[in-house]
């Protein structure tokens, strides 16, 4: 039986609001990434956004969310452009590339926290709530949160929107996009936008180690729906915005429980759940396989 008394509740309209927010939002721009085959590229980035969070409060002194969104975008936007680099000047796989960077990235995040953590100069400072960006603490954000989860996540969803179509032809056939005059280059720039962007907002609600899963696994469980691109977009951001809903309510429904973790394992479960019955699941494929062998 659902808890009225919890859905009309302060902290779960304020929680709920920004989780949904930010999980939909992030499904339909993971879909860009997994179908480019970079979803790694997500995970690498979350990961090296963490350092640029603690510079920015070792700058700042103050855990300001636009301040400290703002380092995690300039982190981020570095760790990618090293990736870049190190790609096109060595015969590295990416996978091997991704590995590199992100532990060093984060590395470099865990070094900088204990230094704070120990340093006098730092003692004035409110640093208690920077542990959140590691593992996340959803249940504990507030109005500013929540704004700047709709600073970031509308202006995306408006790119998307705008770029629809030229995203389209680029996920599938990049080179016709270039033919008719696409500007490819700038597309992607605009696609890391987005992505450093959701991935930037959401640190503190699921943490760096989690935040790829909010782009990753909403992709994954509308790809066993449809093949059509916007049928995938809009079941990416029902089942990331509905796993949020459900993930926020039983957080709170009982006690003890990581509001952005339960998000994940709901999204998970879907996944799991899809991958098994959805018309492009497992199930299907087995059967197919069946009738082929036969004939």
């Amino acid at each position: 039986m659902l808890n009225l008394d919890i859905l009309i509740s302060y902290s779960f309209i304020i929680v709920g609001s920004g989780t949904f927010l930010l999980a939909a939002i992030a499904g339909a721009v993971g879909c860009i990434t997994v179908l480019k085959g970079q979803s790694l590229i997500g995970d690498a980035i979350g990961h090296a956004a963490f350092p640029g969070i603690i510079l920015s409060f070792m700058l700042f002194m103050q855990r300001e969310p636009v301040l400290l969104t703002l380092g995690a975008v300039a982190s981020g936007a570095t760790a990618f452009m090293l990736i870049q680099v190190i790609k096109e000047n060595s015969k590295l796989k990416l996978d091997a590339i991704l590995a590199v960077v992100l532990s060093s990235f984060f590395g470099v995040g865990m070094v900088l926290k204990s230094y704070i953590q120990g340093n006098s100069n730092y003692k004035e400072a409110a640093q208690s709530g920077l542990s959140s960006y590691i593992f996340g603490q959803a249940a504990y954000i507030m109005k500013d949160d929540v704004k700047l989860i709709v600073y970031i996540g509308v202006p995306t969803l408006v790119l998307l929107v705008l770029f629809y179509k030229e995203i389209k032809l680029f996920l599938f056939d990049e080179i016709y996009a270039k033919a008719i005059g696409i500007r490819t280059v700038l597309l992607y720039g605009i696609i890391l936008v987005m992505t450093m962007g959701i991935i930037a907002a959401g640190l503190k609600l699921v943490g760096a180690i989690l935040i790829s899963s909010l782009l990753i696994i909403p992709a994954i469980t509308a790809l066993q729906w449809s093949d059509k691109f916007s049928r995938v977009l809009i079941i990416a951001g029902v089942v990331g915005g509905v796993s949020a809903l459900i993930g926020t309510y039983i957080s709170t429904a009982y006690d003890g429980m990581s509001t952005g973790a339960t998000i994940i394992l709901i999204m998970g479960s879907f996944a799991i759940i899809s991958l098994v019955i959805g018309p492009h699941g497992m199930i299907k494929n087995l059967r197919m396989r069946r009738h082929g062998g036969n004939d």
